[in-house]
């Protein structure tokens, strides 16, 4: 039993929550959420699993069921659905004798047919599923017939942060993320090289260690084309390097072709800097649809991105339309704050549903 009687809440979470070398939203939002609830009175047991998620190994698996052993009955646990989507049996067990909470970043689904049965049992093992977008919740209802679970959103919140100052001209791009295939590098870099005549450059932030044969791929795709001088690929970031390349970004330009929210979009808004993207899953959402600080196109169109990427850099009055857009929506964004009320009040409900 944790503090003011409620019970102790186990978070289930990546063993790489706070490896710098393995940065993710998913991640960095497991960690305000431990911080936030443990601020609001709960007491907090981090359990951080090791292995290949959501495809574990058999000792992964065997790790997981150690930890779920360790768990008191009438506790909770609030899984990251990385792994506990992936241990239904498990998360069925448990269920019996806790209250399970899954906590849906991406649903497995969307990108692995052969996870849905899996899946789809995990979360109606559970007493509540907490998502992190509307198009995640929405998503989670049209395939998995969760009517009797609450299915709760509670979007990333987002830190305050001073303005960016930004170059009249707009020729500092940024791009935040794993140099992934998922994350479009290989789309942003063929827009790019379509702008051969206009004076930009674009630093690529984000590790080049997760899917490292297309990262060297993109490297020598830059070194053909001569772009070396303006594609920066910076890496990994601290928190501290990361500010700093907000700072001196004037636009934040995200090709993905697949995101449920996308924490950078918020995180470019708070900074007042624009955001040129796909409009994939949860991006329009997050963008906000009210004069939208930004510009989306059709995920994989290399011509529709350059030609977007070619108007910002090119159309003054555009830039300044934007730029106002983005200073206005900085103002509405909700702080972590908002984000762990929600999932605390969830968490009540669930303990108390737990003593009827």
């Amino acid at each position: 039993m944790g503090q003011a009687g409620r019970p102790t809440v186990h978070l289930i979470v990546p063993d790489s929550i706070d490896d710098p070398a393995r940065p993710s939203g998913g991640n960095r939002y497991d960690r305000r959420i431990s911080v936030g609830l443990s601020g609001r009175g709960w007491s907090v047991r981090e359990h951080p699993v090791s292995g290949p998620w959501p495809h574990p190994t058999a000792a992964a698996f065997t790790e997981l069921a150690a930890v779920t052993a360790t768990i008191a009955d009438g506790d909770l646990v609030l899984g990251d659905g990385l792994i506990t989507s992936a241990a239904s049996k498990l998360m069925q067990d448990l269920a019996d004798r806790v209250g399970v909470v899954e906590l849906i970043h991406l649903p497995l689904g969307v990108t692995d047919l052969d996870a849905r049965s899996e899946e789809r049992a995990a979360l109606r093992a559970a007493r509540a599923v907490i998502t992190t977008s509307t198009w995640t919740r929405d998503w989670l209802a049209d395939h998995y017939d969760l009517a009797e679970r609450p299915i709760i959103v509670a979007e990333p919140g987002v830190d305050p942060a001073p303005i960016a100052t930004g170059r009249s001209d707009g020729s500092r791009l940024l791009c935040v993320g794993a140099v992934i295939a998922g994350k479009g590098h290989d789309v942003l870099l063929g827009a790019l090289t379509q702008l051969s005549d206009l004076s930009w450059s674009c630093r690529w932030v984000g590790s080049r260690q997760r899917e490292p044969d297309f990262a060297a791929g993109l490297r020598d795709q830059i070194a053909r084309n001569d772009l070396a001088d303006r594609v920066i690929l910076a890496g990994t970031m601290t928190p501290e390097q990361l500010e700093r390349a907000y700072a001196e970004a004037d636009v934040l330009v995200l090709a993905s072709r697949g995101e449920t929210y996308s924490m950078v979009i918020t995180e470019a808004l708070a900074r007042g800097l624009p955001v040129i993207a796909t409009a994939v899953g949860g991006v329009p959402s997050t963008l906000g649809s009210n004069d939208r600080p930004g510009l989306l196109v059709p995920a994989e169109d290399v011509p529709a991105l350059a030609g977007a990427l070619r108007a910002w850099l090119t159309q003054e009055p555009l830039r300044e339309r934007l730029r106002q857009a983005a200073a206005q929506r900085r103002l509405s964004l909700s702080g972590w704050s908002s984000t762990v009320a929600v999932i605390s009040d969830t968490l009540d409900s669930v303990a108390a549903s737990l003593v009827r």
